[in-house]
């Protein structure tokens, strides 16, 4: 990377690279209704997003709205997503979570981020995809992907705690492509800065101004 290349100036250079390599990146997690989509996000914390696509499709089957998934039993709900690994903890906090929607929010899910954050098994990552995805609104979603690709281009300094990473880039990211910027790092780190082998540089498009942090030279 340049060296007198500021992080904003090499952010809004990141940004413009990646929407030319990935144009048409969205969220890889398969939903119709926000309220599913907020099931899923749930059922992905430690499983891959095409699993939780494979599952759902079991569990929308048997309990169709929120009403059903609110009145199921959580050993009902858990057989279903046991698939996706702590089954027992995610399937109490889609019964619970599925509760409140039904009983304060009228089957909706809240558009006001505080809100979310208050719903159980939802933490920022999970309020920031919703708020993006599903109201438009400004978000940046720290997951893995995200943490590590911002560390490695120099984005960020060494940060791993996701809330820190998250608002490191708020300072440099524009608001209005933090959401469809996160899900451009998701492609890029499956497809070229990946995590269990080493980083395919020689084929990224951004190779001639990522800092390459925690890399082997």
């Amino acid at each position: 990377m340049n060296q007198t290349m500021k992080k904003e100036e090499l952010a809004l250079a990141i940004i413009k690279r990646l929407k030319q390599q990935y144009p048409d990146a969205g969220c890889t997690l398969d939903y119709n209704e926000a309220w599913k989509l907020l099931v899923s996000v749930r059922l992905a914390a430690q499983c891959t997003d095409a699993r939780v696509n494979v599952v759902v499709e079991g569990l929308y089957k048997k309990f169709p709205d929120v009403d059903a998934l609110a009145e199921a039993k959580v050993e009902d709900i858990e057989a279903i997503v046991k698939p996706c690994g702590l089954g027992h903890r995610k399937a109490r906090d889609i019964s619970a979570c599925m509760k409140i929607l039904k009983e304060q929010y009228g089957g909706k899910v809240p558009e006001q981020f505080d809100q979310l954050l208050k719903l159980p098994g939802v933490g920022r990552k999970s309020a920031n995809l919703i708020m993006g995805d599903v109201f438009g609104k400004p978000a940046i979603v720290t997951d893995t992907h995200c943490i590590r690709l911002t560390n490695r281009m120099g984005l960020v300094d060494g940060i791993r705690e996701p809330k820190k990473v998250e608002m490191a880039l708020w300072k440099i990211i524009p608001a209005k492509e933090g959401s469809d910027f996160c899900h451009r790092l998701v492609y890029h780190g499956r497809e070229i800065c990946t995590a269990r082998t080493r980083p395919y540089c020689h084929k990224c498009c951004l190779e001639d101004i990522c800092a390459k942090n925690g890399l082997e030279d």
